[in-house]
């Protein structure tokens, strides 16, 4: 997204680096982390868990900013987040 002014403070913002841990056990590939990431990082992997679902896989591993959302999101607590 291009804005039409810069912040003061740009130069000041320091944007975290995650690590997204998946636990594909647990998953029942519902997909909301893959719909409410914000860096649209994950997408449904083409293999299936022990209870035949699809769960999710990293597309940008760098790209994590540690928001935190997949996690929150998650009904199953099946993925996380830690700070690199």
């Amino acid at each position: 997204m291009d804005f039409w002014r810069v912040p003061l403070d740009a130069a000041d913002v320091f944007v975290t680096k995650g690590v997204v841990h998946i636990l594909e056990e647990r998953c029942k590939g519902c997909g909301y982390c893959i719909e409410y990431c914000p860096k649209s990082i994950l997408t449904f992997s083409s293999r299936f868990n022990k209870k035949g679902y699809h769960p999710p896989m990293l597309t940008g591993a760098t790209d994590c900013v540690n928001c935190h959302y997949c996690e929150i999101i998650c009904p199953e607590f099946a993925i996380y987040s830690v700070e690199a």
